[in-house]
């Protein structure tokens, strides 16, 4: 019920940008076309454009170009799950199979590279220069972080630091895009601004720990993806790195050598490990200290029925595990 309220603030609007993702996906070759919508209609909750629409009207916007702003974010971030999945080999998203899976590779990132190519078309006919900076550096930041997270596949030995700073740029840097774009299409004053755009990156992070809680306690219908996906693929998340930081050697030594295989032949024992350390309990309290920090950044602004729904979008990511 909190979550449909939230999309209930921006329920007109949220319309016209689905619309607008569907016309702009338009292309004259059959399968960029086909793969494209197949992906964008995928299931997903369109959070990122939600961001730019409730924060740019949160700072006060109240024009159209806020729909545009919000269909260019959410094209960035498919290209960004095409080129994702191709890399991990993923063959499930949203409980569906990856484009990767029914198409190949090839096609996959070559539609991945036409969203990116057709978000720029768009962000072009903005014409406006600060928001063009933010964007195409965050596109920058977060293929760092696709390269980063890569590099680090079955490595064992990633710190929290490191971690930290992953997420941050693969999951968080667009959170905080949307949300800074939305200020500046608002012309938001500075301490505004700011606050926006901190407030994008804090629940990003905070999005993000919960997701690599879910991996170790969620369910696989309601998350698309099987538990223990993350370890399948080798990738060593905060919870893993803090079982292995306070468990046994012979715990510590069982993680290392399951993200080093990946693969799920050890998944029963780490689940038991990681349950029993205290590691979803940690990983959560680090999820709540980033979403207070993006409740506290919203008294900045004025008060309104956007300024309420972003409140409840925050508590809404770290609710999703109860």
């Amino acid at each position: 019920m909190t979550a449909q309220r939230i999309y209930d603030t921006v329920a007109d609007d949220f319309n016209r940008v689905n619309d607008l993702i569907i016309r702009r996906l338009a292309s004259d070759v059959p399968l960029v076309e086909k793969i494209a919508q197949y992906i964008i209609e995928s299931g997903g909750k369109r959070l990122r454009p939600l961001l730019v629409l409730l924060s740019s009207q949160a700072a006060g916007y109240r024009h159209d170009d806020h729909l545009k702003l919000a269909a260019v974010i959410e094209f960035l971030h498919t290209a960004t799950l095409l080129h994702d999945d191709v890399v991990d080999t993923s063959d499930m998203r949203r409980g569906r199979s990856t484009a990767n899976a029914k198409w190949g590779n090839a096609p996959s990132v070559l539609v991945g590279d036409f969203l990116y190519a057709r978000a720029f078309e768009m962000m072009v006919e903005l014409e406006s220069l600060p928001i063009m900076k933010v964007l195409s550096h965050a596109t920058a930041v977060i293929a760092e972080g696709e390269v980063m997270q890569l590099m680090n596949v079955k490595n064992p030995d990633l710190t929290e630091g490191q971690y930290m700073e992953v997420i941050h740029n693969k999951t968080a840097m667009l959170f905080e895009a949307a949300s800074h774009t939305g200020a500046l299409l608002a012309g938001a004053n500075p301490e505004q601004e700011t606050a926006l755009q901190d407030y994008g990156k804090h629940l990003g992070l905070a999005f993000q720990l919960v997701d690599d809680v879910l991996d170790y306690q969620g369910d696989a219908e309601a998350m698309g993806k099987n538990v223990g996906d993350d370890l399948a693929e080798g990738k060593t998340t905060l919870p893993l790195i803090y079982a292995m930081a306070t468990g046994s050697e012979e715990d510590r030594q069982l993680i290392r050598q399951a993200i080093r295989k990946g693969g799920l032949d050890d998944l029963p024992r780490v689940l038991d490990i990681v349950r029993t350390s205290g590691a979803i309990e940690y990983t959560l309290t680090k999820a709540r200290e980033q979403a207070k920090q993006a409740l506290d950044l919203l008294a900045r602004l004025p008060d309104s029925e956007h300024r309420t729904a972003l409140k409840l979008l925050t508590e809404v990511a770290v609710a999703r595990v109860s």
